[in-house]
């Protein structure tokens, strides 16, 4: 996502919306359904079940000062409330949504995701993931491999999953 593509985004919602997927590799749900307020515990967001795929609640650290500066954003924006304004439920939202990026050029937002997970695994590995042009499995030393199988252990927790194998797709193998 480029800074012209967001720009030609209208609603400031959806435009926080997409920045807290960019920066904590949210779900688009769950980040137009977050409420930062209740979210920002400091150094880590908590997202509660009823917000998550699954249900299950999970925590993203804050380890960035553009992490904070994007959750303080969301907060100014949303008060006591969620990124979906108090004049529109889900599904309105969800239309609003879907029209901004259309318009904007932007499709597959889910890669923001998959941005977070690589950015992440680098941060965690030292090298870039396979799905990126980084060493396969097969090339790791076995010190290597174990700290592979650690971030993709952390990176599945942060993104909502309780199996390293879902990753893969988000970083190859």
């Amino acid at each position: 996502m480029t800074g012209e593509q967001l720009g030609k985004i209208k609603d400031e919602h959806v435009r926080m919306s997409l920045d807290l997927q960019q920066a904590f590799g949210l779900r688009r749900e769950e980040a137009m359904k977050i409420q930062p307020m209740f979210a920002d515990r400091g150094d880590h967001l908590f997202l509660k079940g009823s917000l998550t795929k699954g249900g299950r609640e999970r925590v993203v650290p804050i380890r960035t000062e553009a992490q904070r500066e994007v959750l303080n954003r969301a907060r100014r924006l949303a008060g006591r409330g969620s990124l979906i304004p108090s004049n529109r439920n889900y599904v309105h939202q969800m239309r609003v949504y879907e029209g901004n990026t259309r318009r904007a050029g932007l499709h597959h937002m889910h890669g923001l995701r998959h941005a977070y997970a690589q950015n992440r695994y680098q941060e965690l590995t030292g090298w870039t993931c396979p799905a990126v042009g980084g060493p396969l499995a097969k090339e790791l030393t076995t010190e290597q491999r174990e700290r592979d199988r650690e971030a993709r252990l952390t990176i599945s927790r942060e993104l909502g999953y309780e199996r390293i194998a879902v990753v893969g797709a988000y970083l190859g193998s």
